[in-house]
């Protein structure tokens, strides 16, 4: 009798005719949906005359260049698939195939960031306020996303005997870094999407909370987004057992992605603490207290 585990999918899409539909497309166009609708919703509230429009024409430019600048990380972070044996540098401009797979969190939101940047001056925004008003919004949307891996059986963790342990098909698993060989069928590991799917949710309930308490501005909501995403991916990151490039420190091997999420919540916190000293107030609660000069003409 089989232990106690999540069981993988059997399939990871489906065919439309003859064009393939992954579930993880599926799941990254979700996120967006979650993310600009959050956020939308969001931007009306924090910006006098904002709408979802502003939202809409956003994402159009953040989206293409998230995807862009999500592509480029990932080779930056695993070169040896395009460079060396065996690779094909051309690979890096199929990044659809597999279904979007290939494609990291920092470089999507670095190139998502670039996007937001060119749509706000094309449309007279606040960058700060968009970033604070869709902070929340992107956690639901990288929860979502990260049940992509769940269905294409990737970037899990290690083995474990949890009674929630991830049952891997045979054709996924993926070598042992300890030993160098493949690991053994049967092999239970940590949900590390389930992981982050769950403390991504948390985050955004979190950040939800603090602004509407706090009325954070300025994008100290943002700040909060940086800091509390990568706490948690920090720890989730250290789990995984995909191949990803390392780094020599303190006679350690440590992961890329590790570097990358305690420098950014090193960052972001900083961030948070200096941005609260220069701006205490929220945005529009700063207007309440501007006295307004009256156009009445009082007579001599």
């Amino acid at each position: 009798m089989l232990p106690l585990a999540i069981p993988s999918p059997s399939v990871s899409g489906f065919d439309l005719g003859s064009f393939p539909i992954r579930f993880y497309s599926i799941l990254i166009l979700a996120g967006v949906i979650a993310a600009v609708w959050v956020g939308g919703k969001r931007f009306a509230t924090r910006t006098e005359g904002g709408t979802m429009d502003d939202m809409v024409n956003i994402a159009f430019w953040a989206f293409p260049l998230g995807i862009v600048g999500a592509r480029l990380y990932h080779v930056f972070s695993s070169p040896s698939r395009y460079f060396g044996d065996g690779g094909d540098p051309l690979d890096i401009i199929r990044f659809w195939d597999g279904g979007f797979t290939g494609l990291s969190i920092w470089g999507g939101i670095a190139g998502g960031a670039v996007g937001a940047y060119i749509a706000c001056r094309r449309h007279n925004l606040s960058m700060p306020v968009l970033a604070d008003a869709l902070a929340p919004g992107l956690l639901f949307a990288q929860a979502i996303g990260r049940f992509g891996n769940y269905f294409n059986q990737e970037l899990y963790g290690a083995p474990t005997s949890l009674p929630w342990g991830l049952r891997i098909d045979a054709a996924h698993l993926v070598i042992d870094p300890a030993t160098g060989q493949r690991f053994a069928e049967g092999t239970l590991f940590h949900p590390t999407f389930l992981y982050e799917a769950l403390w991504n949710v948390g985050a955004a309930f979190l950040i939800i909370w603090l602004d509407r308490r706090l009325r954070l501005g300025h994008g100290r909501v943002f700040a909060l987004y940086v800091v509390a995403y990568t706490a948690g991916r920090t720890w989730i990151e250290m789990l995984r057992v995909d191949p990803s490039s390392t780094f020599g420190i303190f006679g350690l091997d440590v992961r890329l992605n590790v570097i990358t999420s305690l420098v950014l919540f090193l960052g972001g916190l900083a961030a948070f603490i200096l941005l609260g000293r220069k701006h205490p107030e929220r945005e529009d609660d700063a207007r309440r207290t501007i006295p307004v000069e009256s156009d009445e003409i009082v007579p001599a």
